[in-house]
């Protein structure tokens, strides 16, 4: 059998009790959209991170875009964000009519080079989108700073840093307003599509709140905001998304456990292991690691039945969908050549421990065999 980056098999099985119940009580509770399990979800998320609101949305894509939306960002508008992100991230941006730009990434966490943003602002500005990559959180202090200097808001993409920490800052309680994606793969994963844009300005979830439900208030059929969508949060995911909070930091520690071991087996090995920010508390939504030989250890891996991966092969300003944006080959150097070279090994925190053995093994020789 194949080994994957991720399966949730195992988990199930530990919480599957857990998770039919909380399927068989939005079943028999009569209410499948705007119930209480939604109610009661966002408040405990937006509790879990220090702010006030948090609006439950269809899925991360939507969380970014509508967080966008609500912070006034449009058409004409610059978002100054990272090119190594999943395309979601940018798409977002497009969908809303604002322009992305992009600035090159630190070679050794991989997050956005916050240095390079003040160049890249114009007057044009409108937002900050910092990328909470991998699981760990961009320097957020000189995009406050910033922020406040030139007027700007930040909106926090943190699909891959569900309780990660910055100096003691949990990850979407530091910007004017944070997106979550809770896709399955997450590490506060659902058991479909589903997301979330938390933010504690009144305003800013008022507009999330219509924008979300057609431009509408509580009002049914009567639109008040242009724009709108339909991009509620269902029931069944928020109550599963419920249970599965309040076990999200032993999500965490598990994860960490399994970086921990990864760490200490692959120390000696010629692999760029994962480098942890100063005042960083890591997630390891992914293990991420680096070799300039990254392919050939990709196909030698397979012939073990264990698949890799790489988040991402193709940062989006080299795609051709993003080609009218006009970056040229080079114009982002450490992004473009971390591309060629990062992988990811299986990270989830029901990974068997025999199994990830089996990984380290066969890592290991295959390292030794390049």
């Amino acid at each position: 059998m194949t080994t994957y980056v991720w399966g949730y098999l195992e988990e199930y099985e530990k919480e599957r009790e857990d998770i039919l119940d909380a399927v068989d009580t939005v079943f028999k509770s009569g209410k499948l959209i705007w119930g209480p399990s939604l109610v009661a979800f966002e408040q405990e998320f937006a509790d879990y991170h220090g702010v006030a609101h948090c609006a439950g949305v269809d899925n991360g894509t939507n969380a970014i875009v509508l967080g966008l939306r609500a912070l006034g960002v449009g058409a004409g508008d610059e978002v100054i964000t990272v090119s190594n992100t999943a395309a979601p991230t940018v798409l977002a941006i497009d969908l809303v009519g604002a322009k992305p730009v992009f600035v090159d990434i630190d070679p050794d966490t991989y997050l956005m080079r916050t240095d390079q943003v003040a160049a890249a602002i114009t007057e044009r500005t409108r937002c900050l989108l910092p990328v909470h990559l991998y699981g760990q959180c961009v320097d957020m202090a000189p995009l406050e700073a910033l922020a406040a200097e030139h007027g700007l808001v930040v909106l926090e993409d943190c699909a891959q840093a569900h309780g990660a920490t910055h100096h003691g800052r949990v990850a979407g309680s530091m910007g004017h307003a944070a997106a979550f994606s809770f896709y399955p793969t997450k590490i506060l994963g659902a058991y479909g599509h589903a997301g979330a844009t938390i933010t504690s300005d009144p305003e800013v979830d008022a507009s999330l709140r219509r924008l979300r439900y057609y431009g509408m208030d509580q009002e049914r059929y009567y639109v008040v905001t242009p724009n709108g969508q339909n991009s509620r949060l269902d029931e069944v995911h928020a109550e599963i998304l419920r249970r599965k909070l309040g076990r999200l930091d032993e999500y965490v520690a598990g994860r960490r456990e399994v970086a921990r071991i990864y760490d200490e087996a692959l120390a000696d090995t010629d692999l760029v292991l994962p480098a942890t920010a100063p005042g960083n508390e890591h997630a390891y939504y992914l293990y991420v690691v680096r070799h300039p030989e990254r392919d050939r250890i990709i196909e030698e891996m397979k012939a073990h039945d264990i698949a890799l991966n790489i988040s991402y092969p193709w940062p989006v300003h080299t795609m051709s969908g993003f080609s009218h944006l006009g970056y040229e080959k080079g114009s982002l150097p450490v992004t473009e050549q971390l591309a060629g070279e990062i992988f990811s090994l299986p990270m989830y925190p029901s990974l068997p421990r025999e199994e990830q053995r089996r990984i380290i093994e066969a890592l290991t020789k295959t390292l030794a065999r390049l």
